[in-house]
């Protein structure tokens, strides 16, 4: 399945959402442009998550285009994919490479994100890709998730470095990265346990994480990447605040997109916080993961909106 098409069946629900509240504002005959129904339109568009200021973004572009003017679908559908792309503007991330050495990617986020599984499907990627990958189990206080991420690693061939359970998970990424220098691996994926923005000494904790990495390789980590879930809408933009201000986050792993109607909140993420959205989950196999492309996005999010029925 190529990107196009993961990026469709990711976005399956929010499509519906569009076909169903968006695209029926519009009768046959077309619909009239004033403040009443750009007020509609703005009620709907907030219904997929993008966030009060994208909303008013595309509304304002509609309003501009067409005010006092009988608009069909067909035209605002196209106005509203331009203003999209434009406000999702980015170029594509993949992972920033080390120029020599392991690759160390930190990845973080709240309980049930979908992180484990997120660093499940970069090491398939990865070592599809032909390179050598070593794991760090830095979730020392949940024996289930060491246990998933250890299925996980048995699957790929790849190795994983473990700790005791309760054990200091700074202890753990330092002998993970330790190893993937000493066995020259390309790349090192650290977990980290989930946590709640708000938990400040857990928040801290991923600082310190982020600082005996530093102490083996200076440049390190490379990529710190935040899992978001896709489904917990609006509440991601403050998970991406507070997270970045511990590890300056690098990017963003949107997780789980293809169990909800708020794929919009791509856009509020992007809005708010300047990161660059590097992938999305649009599936619980190891390939499922897409490389974010703004305008493919845009494009199969509306691929089936198109036409009035």
């Amino acid at each position: 399945m190529g990107i196009f098409d993961k990026f469709k069946q990711g976005l399956k629900k929010t499509a519906q959402l569009l076909k169903t509240d968006v695209r029926d504002l519009f009768k046959q005959e077309g619909e009239l442009v004033n403040d009443e129904f750009l007020e509609k339109l703005r009620a709907r568009l907030l219904k997929t998550d993008m966030g009060v200021k994208a909303a008013q973004a595309l509304t304002d572009r509609i309003g501009r285009d067409f005010r006092a003017r009988v608009i069909h679908w067909e035209e605002a559908h196209n106005s509203i994919k331009a203003e999209l792309k434009q406000l999702l503007a980015q170029p594509q991330e993949p992972i920033k490479l080390a120029a020599s050495g392991p690759t160390v990617i930190m990845l973080a986020g709240v309980n049930g994100s979908g992180k484990t599984t997120s660093i499940a499907k970069l090491a398939a990627m990865f070592t599809a890709d032909g390179k050598k990958v070593v794991l760090g189990a830095a979730d020392t206080f949940r024996a289930a998730a060491v246990e998933q991420l250890t299925i996980w690693a048995g699957r790929l061939g790849v190795e994983i470095v473990k700790g005791e359970q309760g054990c200091d998970p700074a202890s753990v990424a330092h002998r993970a990265v330790a190893a993937a220098i000493a066995k020259n691996a390309d790349i090192c994926i650290i977990d980290t346990a989930g946590r709640l923005q708000t938990q400040q000494n857990l928040m801290q904790q991923l600082g310190k994480i982020r600082r005996v990495i530093e102490k083996l390789i200076p440049e390190a980590p490379h990529e710190a990447l935040l899992v978001l879930d896709a489904t917990t809408g609006q509440n991601g933009i403050s998970q991406a605040t507070h997270f970045t201000d511990a590890i300056q986050c690098t990017g963003i792993v949107l997780a789980k997109l293809d169990g909800t109607a708020k794929g919009g909140v791509v856009v509020a993420i992007r809005q708010s916080t300047g990161l660059p959205v590097k992938y999305i989950g649009v599936g619980e196999q190891p390939e499922d993961l897409a490389l974010f492309s703004p305008d493919e996005f845009v494009d199969a999010l509306f691929e089936d909106v198109a036409a009035i029925k």
